[in-house]
């Protein structure tokens, strides 16, 4: 059976404190509310927060107040909901990523039931403009800035976990203030991480690479021609941090090789991953691996496509407008899902 499927597009021009407490007024009556209460800890400790955060991101410091005033809940409740800080193990996620020097494009697959359903474009003070699908609102599963940095995470392993920062606000950093590739790896190396995950990295200047992370070390892995990223460690000295089971990430991975010498266009690519019949495109919503949304970046025509799981039409935007000024009229993505239960 299919259900209808609905991705909530916001745009805010405005001060990090202001974006925080518009967020929190738009969550305040929200499901999303319940679920991350559910599976974060009743508090985490602020000081370790701030001290990591005021070195490397002091504008989400001043967002969480916002949220925290925007929903009228106490901010360390706050800061343990939506900080991505110290956030206990969650259950694998699956994340499938094409990138060269031309497009960067990617499936995110997960449950709907842990998934914040918002497109966010924010436009800040201090901070790059971005574009990109949230998670526990103040994170980002992926997106773009204004330099044309694209940024995506894919979960591998989280038996090395420890306190630290999660994967999808590291995104968030990497969006908020690098302009390139390299920028973001040294970002990366400085974060510190609170899993095992492989970012996967696009720039402007045509520079790509994957960035495969543990909470003990950083490794980088670049290729010539482009870049297949999924779920599982590639680099020698990382792969016995992988999981057991990694077939399907396999899978996923060679067909992603497959279509490099395919020549595609973005376009081709993105409908590649889009399409329900993909090999890319998963519809185990029940068991946590559906796919949910589809983001892609050019970084020749400066233009974001996206769309959400059997979307009747992709959204394209010309971020390099956005960023001037010019805001898009839509203020919704719909697509459906499968349901079976």
């Amino acid at each position: 059976m299919l259900s209808n499927f609905e991705v909530d597009i916001i745009q805010l021009r405005t001060t990090p404190y202001e974006i925080g407490y518009n967020l929190g007024k738009y969550l305040k009556d929200k499901t999303l509310l319940t679920v991350f209460s559910a599976l974060t800890k009743p508090e985490i400790n602020v000081n370790h927060l701030h001290n990591v955060f005021s070195s490397i991101s002091p504008n989400l410091l001043e967002e969480l107040q916002g949220l925290s005033e925007g929903l009228q809940l106490p901010y360390k409740k706050v800061a343990a909901m939506f900080s991505g800080y110290d956030v206990p193990k969650l259950t694998n996620m699956g994340c499938s990523t094409f990138v060269d020097h031309q497009y960067y494009v990617r499936n995110y697959d997960f449950s709907p039931e842990i998934y914040d359903g918002l497109l966010l474009l924010l436009s800040s003070k201090n901070v790059l403009a971005s574009c990109g699908y949230s998670l526990q609102v103040i994170g980002r599963h992926d997106g773009v800035n204004e330099s044309g940095l694209a940024i995506g995470l894919h979960f591998v392993n989280n038996e090395e976990y420890q306190e630290g920062i999660a994967a999808w606000t590291s995104v968030r950093m990497v969006l908020d203030s690098c302009t390139c590739t390299e920028e973001a790896i040294d970002l990366l190396k400085e974060i510190p991480h609170a899993a095992c995950y492989n970012f996967s990295l696009g720039d402007s200047y045509g520079n790509y690479a994957a960035v495969e992370v543990s909470p003990e070390k950083v490794l980088v892995r670049r290729d010539p021609s482009f870049i297949s990223c999924v779920n599982h460690f590639q680099n020698p000295d990382m792969k016995k941090k992988n999981r057991a089971n990694i077939e399907g990430s396999l899978n996923r991975n060679e067909y992603i090789y497959s279509l490099k010498s395919q020549n595609l266009s973005m376009k081709e690519a993105f409908h590649k991953f889009s399409d329900k019949n993909s090999p890319l495109f998963f519809t185990d919503y029940d068991n946590l691996f559906g796919t949910l949304h589809t983001f892609a970046y050019s970084f020749e025509e400066k233009t974001l496509t996206t769309n959400v799981a059997q979307g009747n039409k992709d959204l394209t935007i010309n971020f390099e407008e956005w960023v001037k000024g010019t805001n898009i009229k839509q203020s919704k993505l719909n697509g459906h899902i499968q349901v079976f239960r």
